[in-house]
């Protein structure tokens, strides 16, 4: 490793221009002039692209122009203190310390690591202190290497270097404040029992997490981090912060954020898993403003935590956790990981479900039996241009069978590979595809979709215990843990598990397209009292998995997906009637979250009725599963269809029987309205009799 700055790379105390884009240049042509870029153009055009995204100057006089350039044939520091200042954009007035860092395309983390420790270590005001002071260029130079513990060469100092001078530092601090110790050890001796009483009544300190990253990832993200700590620290909070950038940082912990107050997001580009903080208050600002008004941020989020109504990070919790078996158990675990495949599996149905049913509503339009359709040959035969005996509506809808069902055929992989990004994280992800589309390919169905997410996750996830060389570490996300997790779960699923698992899903496909008279309403009924039972929980969630990845199948899953979807949407419209008949027995609040369940029924989203159940279980979900289970028997009686697997009234157009499909949603919203109607009244008409009778008795005694 070569020096990171030199003698040469330093201006001290020289008029530079007037503009912030002279001193990057200024600073850029030293650099090329060092021979550590190619092309002082590309470089200067690189920071002041970078310049021009966000002002890099900082509080205290300071500015830190920053760039990757493929020009840069080394990481380079370059220093100037120009008389007069010039304006960085920072709020306090022209910067007088400038450093530029100028980083390769492909800088190791080892650069990259002592860069950002050089941006961090401008936030201390006794360094920047004696960078003003310095009287030549190598003092400069020795102060900067001595506070990124470096030898003049650039080479780390070793272990024995730091501890000498961490030794003779500590002996001149001794010899410095001994006296003084010692004169006011009796003072604190003393007044220690007074200290101890006065910490054991003090309130709890207030707790905040915090997220910083910027788009370089090498100074903002690690200066805002800093920044965000010293102000906690002068705000006496307990303070935690991830820095998201390129020479990584301590990760916050699943105990971390749930412990946490407020959450403060300082930050120049997305928030990497934000999902973890689901729920929590929190106060976002760009990552200069993390530099610039650490105090005020944190202050901000607690200000959100205290507002019934503040500000919550939007998601689900703990959808991608690491580390999340360390804090709760294996089966909340692999819970968290399945309904993690799920939610991200539920868009290619939804798009590719739709667009299949589209392509057969357009066919339906010319041919009154679809079974003599030969989708195949009219895409092989006929072209936009070139369409001969085949009417357009015909091929449209063939085209649009053919583009939706890639969709419906990803589906099994995209489940199996957000499970074991559930489980763990993106290195999962690859191997989940892959044995998920074995899974696919020996007939797993969505069983070998979920078993071959799982062993791909696990697998991997397993693979990221180890503590491993740094060398070898940096391979396993990229190929490593992929290949042998890929290997390990996709060599299961072809040799060992595909077999059964194909088995099973042919016997249960046979069974759904055998299905008729009592046997269907039976299967109606249970599929509608999952649906109505927890509103968009995991057991409403695997009847609609159930129903989903079997709708390629035949006649029969179409039918059971037209139950799944009539009985989804009677909760949250039973909700909306039950308010809109009976207004005086529910809040004001209620009511409201009423008139929001109209659309949200209609739209098939069972979680419209969640603020209902939520505050009265007892009486809403055995109300929703009723009500649910009949319109479920309605429509498996009565041979509804629905080759689109969301959507609601929205798609009710694709359905084979659009009369019974509207039937059997309003005599299940009919039902569950009037059951929890009635036993919300009986309730609520005890209630007034016992608060009559409690009064009459306080009147009798008095």
């Amino acid at each position: 490793m070569s020096a990171l700055i030199t003698a040469e790379l330093v201006s001290l105390d020289k008029n530079l221009g007037d503009s912030r884009f002279d001193v990057i240049r200024h600073l850029a042509e030293a650099v090329t002039n060092a021979g550590r870029a190619t092309d002082v153009e590309e470089l200067y055009a690189a920071g002041k692209a970078r310049e021009s995204k966000t002002d890099t100057g900082i509080p205290g006089g300071i500015a830190i122009p920053h760039c990757r350039s493929a020009a840069v044939t080394e990481p380079t520091l370059a220093m100037a203190r120009p008389n007069p200042g010039v304006d960085f954009g920072a709020k306090d007035g022209p910067a007088d310390l400038i450093f530029f860092i100028a980083a390769p395309d492909g800088a190791d983390q080892a650069h990259l690591k002592i860069l950002s420790t050089m941006a961090r270590s401008l936030m201390k005001k006794s360094f920047t202190k004696s960078l003003r002071e310095a009287k030549t260029e190598q003092e400069v130079v020795d102060l900067v290497n001595n506070a990124l513990g470096l030898n003049a060469d650039g080479t780390e100092k070793t272990a024995e270097q730091k501890e000498a001078e961490k030794q003779a530092a500590a002996e001149q601090s001794a010899q410095t404040s001994g006296s003084s110790v010692a004169a006011g050890s009796t003072g604190a001796a003393a007044g220690a029992g007074t200290a101890a009483a006065a910490s054991s009544s003090a309130p709890a300190r207030k707790k905040v997490v915090a997220v910083t990253s910027c788009p370089t990832g090498i100074a903002h993200t690690y200066m805002a981090a800093d920044a965000l700590t010293y102000a906690a620290e002068e705000l006496g909070i307990d303070f935690k912060v991830e820095p998201q950038g390129s020479s990584g940082g301590d990760k916050l912990t699943a105990q971390d954020i749930a412990e946490a107050d407020a959450v403060v997001f300082a930050n120049g580009v997305p928030v990497r898993d934000r999902g973890r903080f689901a729920g929590k208050p929190f106060i976002e600002g760009p990552v200069k403003r993390g530099i610039d008004e650490p105090a005020q941020m944190i202050q901000e989020a607690l200000a959100e935590a205290e507002k019934p109504n503040g500000k919550r990070v939007a998601g689900v919790a703990g959808e991608s956790d690491e580390g999340t078996v360390e804090k709760t158990s294996w089966g909340s675990f692999i819970y968290k990981a399945l309904m993690t495949g799920v939610s991200y599996m539920i868009p290619f149905v939804a798009a590719g479900g739709i667009i299949v049913a589209l392509g057969f509503l357009l066919q339906s339009m010319t041919v009154s039996n679809l079974g003599e359709v030969d989708t195949e040959s009219i895409l092989a035969n006929s072209s936009l241009t070139n369409l001969g005996d085949v009417p357009l509506s015909l091929y449209l809808g063939a085209a649009l069978q053919y583009i939706g069902g890639f969709g419906l055929t990803l589906m099994v992989p995209a489940l199996s590979a957000y499970i074991a990004y559930g489980l763990a994280q993106r290195p999962g992800i690859a191997p989940g595809f892959i044995a998920g589309s074995v899974a696919v390919g020996v007939n797993g169905g969505f069983l070998g979709g979920i078993v071959s997410g799982l062993l791909a996750g696990l697998c991997a996830y397993w693979l990221s215990l180890p503590k491993l060389p740094r060398w070898l570490a940096a391979m396993m996300p990229v190929v490593i843990t992929p290949l042998v997790a890929t290997l390990f779960s996709a060599g299961l699923m072809f040799f060992v598990l595909g077999g059964p698992i194909a088995w099973i899903m042919t016997g249960l496909t046979d069974w759904l397209n055998s299905m008729s008279g009592t046997s269907a309403v039976l299967l109606g009924i249970i599929l509608g009292a999952m649906m109505g039972f927890d509103l968009g929980g995991p057991v409403n969630k695997a009847a609609y998995l159930f129903a989903t990845t079997n709708l390629a199948t035949g006649t029969g899953a179409q039918e059971v997906m037209a139950a799944v979807m009539i009985s989804g949407m009677v909760p949250p419209l039973a909700m909306a009637l039950a308010t809109a008949v009976r207004p005086k027995l529910f809040t004001d609040a209620e009511r409201q979250n009423g008139k929001a369940a109209w659309l949200l029924g209609a739209s098939f989203i069972s979680e419209g009725a969640i603020p209902f159940a939520t505050a009265d279980p007892l009486r809403v979900i055995p109300s929703s599963m009723i009500g649910a289970a009949v319109a479920g028997a309605i429509s498996m009686s009565s041979h509804v269809t629905s080759p689109a697997p969301h959507g609601g009234i929205w798609v009710s157009g694709l359905s084979s029987n659009i009369g019974m499909f509207f039937v059997a949603v309003i005599v299940g919203t009919i039902v569950s309205a009037l059951i929890y109607v009635i036993l919300k009244s009986a309730t609520t008409k005890k209630d007034a009799v016992k608060k009559e009778a409690t009064t009459s008795d306080a009147s009798v005694a008095a």
